[in-house]
């Protein structure tokens, strides 16, 4: 039983995107954008059916990701302007 199930939280219920060494600076910009791209990637290759499989990019995202940002993605992703590779 973790943490969050006793309805208390403790620093192993915290988690965040591992080290990725192709983001070794300070800044996470990128790291933050590859996460959020490689989550949409997945459940577009996975479908709605193994949305397990992509949680975890989608913890990492929104670990790193500011929410104006994750916010504005989605609404270009609704939209069809996305600039990104899916």
């Amino acid at each position: 039983m973790t943490g969050s199930e006793r309805g208390k939280l403790t620093v192993d219920d915290i988690k965040t995107a591992p080290m990725d060494f192709r983001f070794p600076g300070t800044n996470q910009s990128k790291h933050c954008f590859t996460k959020f791209v490689e989550y949409h990637k997945c459940m577009r290759a996975k479908g709605d059916e193994a949305p397990s499989e992509c949680d975890k990019y989608a913890r990492y995202y929104r670990s790193l990701c500011p929410t104006e940002w994750v916010q504005r993605w989605n609404e270009q992703l609704e939209n069809g302007t996305f600039a990104g590779p899916l």
